[in-house]
């Protein structure tokens, strides 16, 4: 199988040579590039990557207004949004801007290569430590939504038990174990379940999840 073609789009030289190097030494990730905001769009048309690492605050052009550019193109990319903050404001507009991951730059490096790895496969990806962080700050304001409610109720049982672990940040082979599935039927329904939500990632479903009273309150067991 040809490598997995990444760019990374942050203003800082040093930053992207750093996260360069941990990216290219997994032999079956290549970087084709590196660049600031401002050439972004024309280097994801030019080089073709499959993942673009975007820093999402960026001076020339800052990296939400990158990411709608990149997700207009035919082809676009996955974009992951890099961040020095766990409770960057920025995450929920991105997010709701398709980015399929939000990954911290201190990132561990085996972490970040599974990113990668993940983001090609069609998959969505936040860091560990930041995403009940990151969905936490997209649902603030409120309790279960209605239109949440509405979109869940298209669901079978079966997926919302699934949509539910979703929306505690399980991964494909976790949900597997809770619901003694195989990770072949977990992937199917999450197919299903963002289709039927309208979700572009799991990320978003994961939303749809905790505005539609699915996941339980951290604070409240019972909730």
């Amino acid at each position: 199988m040809p490598p997995i073609r990444v760019l990374i789009v942050d203003d800082e030289v040093l930053v992207r040579s750093g996260l360069g190097l941990i990216v290219g030494s997994a032999p079956d990730l290549e970087v084709v590039g590196g660049c600031s905001g401002g050439q972004a769009e024309q280097q994801t048309v030019d080089l073709r990557p499959q993942v673009v690492l975007l820093d999402i605050r960026m001076p020339d052009l800052d990296g939400i207004s990158v990411l709608r550019r990149l997700r207009a193109l035919p082809d676009p990319p996955a974009v992951a949004m890099l961040t020095t903050f766990d409770t960057d404001e920025y995450i929920g507009t991105a997010l709701r801007a398709g980015a399929a991951g939000f990954l911290l730059k201190d990132t561990a490096p085996e972490q970040l290569v599974h990113a990668v790895r993940v983001l090609a496969a069609g998959g969505s990806m936040l860091s560990p430590t930041v995403a009940r962080t990151v969905i936490n700050g997209y649902v603030e304001g409120g309790g279960p939504d209605a239109d949440a409610a509405a979109l869940a109720r298209q669901l079978t049982s079966r997926e919302l038990d699934v949509l539910a672990l979703l929306g505690e940040g399980l991964s494909n082979a976790e949900i597997a174990d809770r619901l003694y599935l195989g990770t072949g039927t977990v992937k199917d329904h999450i197919s299903a379940i963002l289709a039927k939500l309208g979700a572009a990632n799991r990320v978003q479903a994961a939303v749809v999840a905790h505005r539609a009273g699915l996941v339980r309150s951290q604070g409240n067991p019972g909730a």
